[in-house]
């Protein structure tokens, strides 16, 4: 059904008590409204500012009932039909016991008419007897339709407030900006439109980042997730071919949906690896090839020593995140955040991964997730087994041919010339080197250059080369350990 259709079900069966959790008042309002076609019955709005008044009739028209909460519920008992009564922000007064009382007799139908109260408010908190009696609707968030029709109202007011200036649209950003403004509240997504308008009286590709930015800072309430601005494109990264084309095959069926019937859409990755070797990299990589905002999940900032909210705070977090699709999801070294000894923390790491299991298998939301881990034997075995993850990846040691790659990029990046450098030879120098240690063995040299105040050269940077031991000299068992398991159990990601 739809959802006037579940309103109006509600109505007609006279359900005594309705709470309705929302920041958009005049959207329930007029939702109220629009369900009187359906079944009518007298329509009143209460606030503490302005008491009762109704609203079926043509205009508003107040009532003779003073506007504190008793006096209402007393007005209420004694109306001579049934009503639809929208008490907004009424919930703070129910603290009183004479007020519970009034609102119970109500609910009862003592000595009143079968009335419909809806109690409207950003978030409400009933005390227990009468949550077990009150019903609630959650509104649906707006559709495309309903919000192409938004971004339409929006353009033509500017064009009004401007002289008859037109707003400059590109008609395929404007069918991206609709689906990024999926998830949020028509009202949100009015003042985020008409926002990305009056910065330049245009909407186009270039309005699509600072649209995900504004809609992450609206949703992220809870701070547990980090809104990661800088993504990396794949030609930041080197090698890692096989993961690239990998996401490339998908980018189109998980942003617009368009896969055939039976192609479900892509729901994420786990990186292993050696440290060092471009994990987080990726990650961002992989929400710039998928073209796609990209938040990160703080596992450290969940965790709270009051029972039960750790948990919560797992469920705000995902939920946030499920507003911001499409997206992707990013949980760095997340067997640090799984990983448990037994009970000693009271089974909270148990519960937090059973919720994150059952979110990552029944989902429908297009949340791509990345999963970063360097420790695999730490991981639960329930999150490695196939069907949590599309795939999981291995990131070893770079080869030859991805060194080379490597050295060119930080060298072009800090704007030297590759042909002053035999790539190939560094590259040789380099065996067993990580890509974040090629890079620092770059800036070590850099350093040595600046202090003997010459440019860099060859020798000097494979000197800082020589100058270093890689992991994987350091902590060579531990390495070739990883490697030897990731052999026959991971896709190689290059």
């Amino acid at each position: 059904m739809s959802e006037l259709q579940d309103l109006a079900a509600l109505i007609r069966a006279n359900t005594p008590l309705v709470v309705v959790e929302t920041p958009d008042e005049p959207r329930v309002v007029e939702l109220f409204r629009q369900s009187l076609q359906q079944v009518w019955r007298a329509l009143y709005r209460w606030t503490i500012t302005e008491g009762l008044r109704r609203l079926d009739l043509d205009g508003e028209s107040e009532t003779d009932t003073a506007p504190d909460a008793s006096n209402t519920l007393a007005a209420i008992r004694d109306a001579q039909q049934r009503g639809i009564y929208l008490l907004l922000d009424f919930h703070p007064y129910l603290g009183y016991a004479g007020t519970q009382r009034q609102l119970r007799d109500l609910i009862q139908r003592r000595h009143s008419l079968p009335h419909v109260i809806v109690l409207v408010g950003h978030k409400v908190e009933l005390p227990a007897d009468l949550e077990a009696m009150a019903v609630r609707f959650r509104p649906r968030l707006p559709d495309a339709d309903a919000l192409l029709k938004l971004v339409r109202e929006e353009a033509t007011l500017y064009q009004q407030e401007h002289g008859g200036r037109r707003v400059e649209a590109d008609a395929d950003a404007v069918r991206q900006i609709v689906r990024n403004l999926q998830g949020l509240s028509l009202g949100d997504a009015r003042r985020i439109t008409r926002q990305l308008i009056h910065v330049d009286g245009a909407l186009g590709h270039d309005d699509l980042p600072a649209l995900a930015k504004l809609k992450f800072e609206l949703l992220n309430k809870s701070g547990h997730l980090h809104y990661e601005y800088d993504t990396a494109g794949f030609a930041d990264v080197a090698g890692a071919r096989r993961l690239k084309r990998w996401i490339e095959q998908r980018r189109r069926v998980f942003v617009e949906g368009d896969g055939p019937p039976g192609l479900d859409p892509p729901k994420g990755v786990l990186l292993l690896g050696v440290q060092g070797c471009g994990k987080s990299l990726l990650a961002k990589a992989i929400a710039g090839g998928l073209q796609v905002p990209l938040v990160r999940l703080d596992f450290g900032t969940l965790y709270d020593k009051y029972h039960g909210e750790t948990e919560r705070n797992l469920r705000e977090a995902i939920a946030s995140t499920e507003q911001l699709a499409p997206c992707v999801l990013w949980i760095d070294e997340i067997e640090k955040g799984l990983a448990s000894s037994g009970d000693s923390d009271g089974g909270v790491s148990r519960r937090v991964l059973g919720f994150l299991l059952t979110w990552m298998a029944e989902r429908k939301s297009k949340v791509f997730l990345v999963a970063t881990a360097n420790q695999v034997h730490d991981l639960p075995p329930e999150l490695l087994r196939k069907g949590r993850f599309d795939e999981t990846f291995f990131v070893d040691l770079p080869t030859a041919e991805v060194r080379a790659e490597v050295f060119s990029v930080h060298l072009a990046r800090r704007g030297f010339a590759l042909a002053d450098f035999d790539l190939p030879g560094l590259a040789a120098e380099a065996e067993g080197f990580s890509g974040a240690e090629i890079e620092q063995a770059i800036v070590a040299a850099l350093y040595a250059a600046h202090a003997a105040g010459a440019p860099l050269s060859q020798p000097m940077v494979v000197e800082s080369l020589r100058d270093t031991r890689p992991l994987s000299v350091m902590m060579r068992e531990q390495v070739d350990a990883l490697r030897n398991w990731a052999s026959d159990r991971t896709v190689p990601a290059d």
